[in-house]
């Protein structure tokens, strides 16, 4: 096996172990806050204070990031998931309820842990991957990432069934701590420093700068940004509509979370096999139509289950056609010196979309019933995929595989 296969390979190993213990602790918090609150807007405070941390601070991390060794900062925001994990397992047993506001607050500091861990993930991945191979790699972390996502809530559920909430916690500590042990095999190098102090506001233009040189980012960037709209708050409002519209318990969620992270596996194979479309913002913009469809039938009056179920699968598969293509062109494009500002600062102009559209779900599906929000949704998810097709196109040539076209983007800082 080459080198950069075992460097790569041993990063996203510890990016799952990471993921498994979240998804596990996710599945745990929010069903519970599903039975204690039945409320929509709930769901909703809770998914914004976990986002908060990169609301205020997001694009400051990337400053940081392109500073410091990336995998130092990876095991640091490990350990601070790990600790915040700890604080809320003490507090449910010993409180055994504790009160909504302090659920919050670690939601809150966990949402700082990954504040940096997963922009200094994205921009470590250039490093240790050829370019040509970028795609293919994003399909095999999404891969490896989906089996996590999948697992996850059957542990969660599993453990909720047999367990109080607290010992759910455990899960996330052990990943956390495999994480980190699988990070101290990797090597990844340091970015060359000129040797100047840390100036916050003016490293983080440089980055907003690299972005706006990207014509092609740049024509992206607003259908991704409307997307986030409407489909985070589809996913923090899963278990309101388990509940409400299909009568369901933690079991059929824990069906419907693993049908979507099985929808995100098989799709993470096929891009990983494949290398996904020649026309990558057209694959995006396709899978985007995908989800709105899926969101639409799921919400559907009379609905059953099953097609519920079929339907997350599909809303899962095309995560890995939206996320993958778009980020395998950002970090084959983006210079490495400017790669954790210009991921720091998209993340954090998708957290700002996400609350945004969860302060808008939240009172208007308790106003007409969740199960309508998601056929709107739909709705809108289609016309943005609309939208997005006609603002990317005149882009293809730029943003297609390497390989696959004559013509080549070569964007600096």
């Amino acid at each position: 096996m080459n080198s950069w296969k075992k460097q790569f390979g041993a990063v996203a190993v510890s990016q799952a172990f990471t993921l498994l213990g979240s998804a596990a602790v996710q599945f745990a918090v929010i069903w519970w806050l599903t039975i204690e609150t039945g409320s929509a807007v709930t769901l909703a405070l809770a998914t914004i204070a976990a986002f908060v941390p990169n609301m205020l601070l997001g694009p400051f991390a990337g400053v940081w990031i392109d500073r410091y060794n990336r995998r130092t900062v990876m095991i640091a925001a490990d350990i601070l998931v790990a600790v915040s994990s700890t604080i809320l397992g003490v507090a449910f047993f010993v409180a055994g309820s504790p009160p909504l506001w302090f659920v919050f607050m670690i939601l809150t500091l966990r949402g700082l842990g990954m504040m940096f861990h997963t922009p200094a993930m994205q921009a470590a991945v250039p490093m240790l991957v050829p370019t040509e191979m970028l795609t293919k790699a994003g399909g095999w972390a999404s891969m490896i990432n989906s089996l996590a996502s999948m697992l996850g809530p059957v542990l969660g559920a599993t453990l909720m069934n047999l367990l109080p909430v607290a010992y759910v916690m455990l899960i996330d500590i052990l990943g956390a701590t495999f994480a980190i042990v699988c990070l101290l095999f990797v090597k990844i190098p340091d970015i060359p420093q000129s040797g100047e102090k840390v100036r916050l506001i003016s490293d983080m233009k440089q980055g907003l700068a690299a972005m706006r040189k990207n014509k092609p980012l740049v024509a992206l960037f607003p259908s991704n940004i409307a997307m986030n709209i409407l489909l985070m708050p589809l996913m923090s409002l899963f278990p309101l509509l388990v509940r409400t519209h299909f009568a369901g318990t933690a079991w059929h969620n824990g069906a419907a979370e693993v049908l979507f992270a099985g929808g995100l596996l098989a799709s993470s194979i096929i891009i990983g096999v494949w290398g996904g479309m020649k026309k990558r913002f057209l694959m995006a913009m396709l899978a985007i139509a995908l989800a709105g469809i899926a969101s639409t039938l799921s919400g559907l009056p009379g609905q059953s289950f099953w097609i519920f179920l079929i339907c997350c699968l599909l809303m899962g598969g095309a995560g890995t056609f939206i996320q993958v293509p778009c980020m395998a062109y950002i970090q084959e494009t983006i210079a490495p010196q400017m790669m954790g500002k210009v991921f720091a600062l998209l993340m954090t102009a998708m957290t700002w979309s996400m609350p945004f559209g969860l302060l808008i779900a939240g009172p208007i599906s308790e106003s007409i019933g969740v199960s309508w929000w998601f056929v709107w949704s739909g709705i809108g998810l289609v016309t943005i995929a609309v939208a997005g097709r006609l603002m990317t196109r005149k882009h293809d040539a730029q943003t297609s595989l390497p390989g696959k076209t004559n013509e080549a983007c070569e964007l600096t800082e």
